[in-house]
């Protein structure tokens, strides 16, 4: 699995907005140079953010986009999910699959134990916490 531009994007998108005050509108113009995403796919990006109730938007000159809540309540999770759709490592684990072997499977029980530990950490992470971190060096795994 790995997660698209898109969420990347989206999730820059929303921790620029979680600096601001809360009834603050920022053109999503403004957005994309503070970013360094293209404007036609941030808006593409922001419609998503807005369907998924995450974003608030204003049209005209005075408009652009506010968080639709509080940083402290929205989760990776939630930004991921809006514009992934639900998380599945595998077909198996998807909702609705039934699949005839799964009473049985072993690599369907590890899969569902590391579907769960990544729901569970995308969960624990909020905007706020994410803003409020230092940068700290990033190393691969």
């Amino acid at each position: 699995m790995q997660i698209t531009r898109q969420t990347e994007y989206a999730v820059r998108t929303l921790l620029e907005l979680s600096t601001l005050p809360s009834d603050q509108l920022l053109p999503t113009r403004v957005i994309s140079e503070r970013q360094d995403v293209p404007e036609v796919f941030l808006k593409k990006t922001v419609q998503i953010l807005a369907r998924a109730g995450l974003v608030i938007t204003q049209r005209g000159t005075q408009g652009g986009v506010r968080l639709a809540r509080p940083a402290h309540e929205i989760t990776l999770l939630d930004v991921v999910t809006a514009v992934e759709g639900p998380l599945a490592l595998n077909v198996c684990l998807a909702e609705g699959y039934n699949c005839p072997n799964q009473p049985h499977c072993q690599v369907r029980k590890i899969l569902a134990r590391a579907q769960n530990a990544l729901v569970k950490e995308l969960s624990r992470e909020t905007l706020a916490d994410i803003a409020g971190e230092e940068a700290e060096p990033v190393s691969d795994l």
